[in-house]
């Protein structure tokens, strides 16, 4: 299976960075992933408008789609079309009328229930995991295979697997299988 077949998503975590940040976006870049999850929860909205700005224009320079995370305000300010937010932020952006502002909109979510709403809410897409085993969630068992399957047949906007992905064509050919469209890796990309 080729990889066009299936999308992968890259995900931020400065914390499993080997090196300098923006020169693992660059390697991440380089690799050319369907689009980048610039997902830096923990730092101030300040913080991450200011990361962000950096890393706009790498992802730019290398022509992979940036998408911003949680902080939809720090996305208007830098002309960003591309978010993601958590379900309880998408249903407060819902709420003020956020919806429209921007071209894709994504969510993530843990049952077939939190996708049917995040559809209704006008999701353009949802992560569903975590699917498989993953050190992000030591401890916390895995949903599995059929929980995606159940999230992809319960909408009809794009699902991609997330927690456990690896770059693995065995893997990602199961995720296809349950009908997701890809799959969103971390650690991978970060060590790349």
């Amino acid at each position: 299976m080729c990889r066009e077949e299936f999308a992968i998503i890259a995900v931020t975590n400065r914390s499993l960075s080997k090196g300098n940040y923006l020169e693992q976006i660059k390697k991440i870049c380089e690799w050319k992933p369907e689009a980048l999850i610039l997902r830096e929860k923990d730092l101030s909205e300040e913080e991450y408008e200011a990361l962000a700005r950096e890393v706009l224009a790498v992802c730019k320079q290398y022509e992979v789609l940036c998408i911003l995370h949680t902080y939809a305000r720090v996305a208007e300010h830098l002309g960003c079309e591309y978010l993601h937010l958590p379900l309880p932020l998408l249903r407060t952006y819902v709420e003020k009328g956020g919806v429209g502002r921007v071209k894709c909109l994504g969510t993530s979510v843990h049952s077939a229930e939190e996708a049917k709403e995040a559809e209704k809410l006008g999701a353009s897409y949802v992560t569903a995991g975590h699917i498989y085993a993953t050190d992000c969630k030591k401890g916390l068992p895995p949903r599995g295979l059929s929980y995606l399957e159940e999230v992809c047949d319960a909408v009809n906007i794009p699902v991609y697997a997330i927690g456990g992905i690896k770059f693995d064509e065995a893997q990602w050919k199961e995720l296809k299988q349950c009908k997701a469209v890809g799959g969103c890796i971390m650690s991978g990309m970060m060590q790349l």
